[in-house]
């Protein structure tokens, strides 16, 4: 894994305290169901503690971001990249005085609610969905911390602050037309869905941008989906390349890769701090409402960086995502989820026996949904193995 390593300078000076418009774990709006006041540990910490100790957080490891488990042990998974953005997040916090706990936690949930084989597995899902009201990762997510997990006696999900709840589900921006989850829990606990998240929410979401992007091009390297030459043309890398092989034109095409990725990651943490310190200078917030309120983001990117992670994620398309090695994968897990969700509207005696205990009282909306919560929560291991017990398993055996 290719450390980041942000460099002092690129974060200093940090503020000698919290920034008045960071979210404060003392003055948090609560949790959906009250409990018992500080443990040793802040609100926000609690949250956090609760997301690494989920049973969805542990089935990241298994779960893919570009490239499915067995096909190699050094590409990312969903649980390496999240702990990725856990990183770059809490390093921008700390150096714009925002909550730390609070930024890292929201950057350990954000991918909670993807399906097995990635952005494949969500569209496969999403399209035989389409007649139930469809599925979209980030309302999976909420699912899981708000109902899915069941670990505690008192309440379904993590019962995660205010705050850690409006992240998860506005870390993108606004949401104006919410999917009907989001829309249900909303009602019970208001998120103020047409404004901006907190600081550390938009942070999460910037972070993990910097994140896959740029350990992308060191799996596509590792994979051998391109070559160093292919990204001379792609603006900012290009020329990062470029004065990286004038200096160290003679190291192991490794050591180069992981350089590159390493001094990319370090101009746009630093690009991400030069222009939010220059927002919060001229917009002077003073308490996370006032950021919630503000109409546009805090946190970003310059224009000439947001043109540069346009192009890079144009040429990460073409030569990665849509790679007909990549594709043939892709290709598969379609017909992986899809038959399995065919499979078990079909036949729900075929789900395990405490998801058969739900279908109780459901119409086929309802059971679609479970059906799809529990594909969902499938690692690729898992979902590849079912599906070869189910469709391809000798009869006689």
């Amino acid at each position: 894994m290719t450390s980041p390593a942000i460099s002092p300078a690129a974060l200093a000076p940090a503020p000698a305290g919290p920034a008045p418009f960071a979210c404060q774990p003392e003055a948090s709006r609560g949790r959906l169901y009250p409990e018992p006041g500080p443990d040793g540990r802040s609100e926000f910490q609690r949250d956090r503690d609760r997301i690494v100790h989920s049973s969805a957080f542990r089935r990241l490891q298994y779960k893919t971001q570009v490239f499915v488990y067995h096909e190699g042990d050094h590409y990312r998974t969903r649980l390496t990249h999240s702990l990725e953005v856990a990183q770059i997040a809490r390093s921008v916090a700390r150096a714009l005085g925002l909550n730390e706990d609070l930024a890292e936690a929201l950057a350990l949930a954000h991918d909670l609610g993807h399906t097995p084989f990635g952005h494949a597995g969500e569209e496969a899902l999403n399209e035989v969905m389409g007649p139930y009201g469809g599925f979209d990762h980030n309302e999976q997510t909420l699912r899981i911390l708000t109902s899915l997990e069941r670990r505690y006696l008192a309440f379904d999900g993590l019962n995660l602050t205010w705050e850690a709840v409006e992240g998860v589900v506005k870390h993108n921006g606004p949401v104006h037309a919410p999917p009907p989850s989001i829309a249900a829990y909303a009602a019970r606990q208001d998120l103020w869905l047409d404004s901006y998240a907190g600081a550390e929410a938009q942070i999460a979401a910037l972070s993990d941008d910097i994140a896959y992007n740029n350990h992308d091009i060191d799996d596509g390297l590792r994979a051998g989906l391109f070559a160093m030459a292919d990204l001379a043309a792609v603006p900012l890398v290009g020329p990062v390349m470029a004065r990286l092989l004038a200096e160290h034109g003679e190291a192991e095409p490794s050591r180069l890769a992981h350089e590159l990725v390493r001094r990319l990651i370090n101009i746009m943490v630093g690009d991400l701090l030069a222009e939010t310190r220059q927002r919060i200078q001229r917009l002077q917030p003073r308490s996370a409402d006032e950021v919630r309120r503000l109409g546009r983001p805090l946190a970003g990117f310059s224009e000439a960086m947001q043109a540069n992670d346009r192009a890079l994620k144009s040429f990460l398309f073409e030569h990665m995502y849509r790679h007909y090695k990549v594709n043939r994968m892709t290709a598969k897990a379609r017909i992986v989820v899809q038959d399995l969700f065919r499979l078990y509207m079909a036949e729900p005696e075929r789900l395990p026996a405490e998801w058969q205990r739900q279908l109780a009282g459901r119409d086929p909306a309802g059971t679609a949904r479970l059906v799809a919560d529990y594909i969902a929560g499938m690692t690729d291991r898992f979902a590849l193995n079912e599906h070869h017990r189910l469709f391809e398993s000798d009869p006689q055996s």
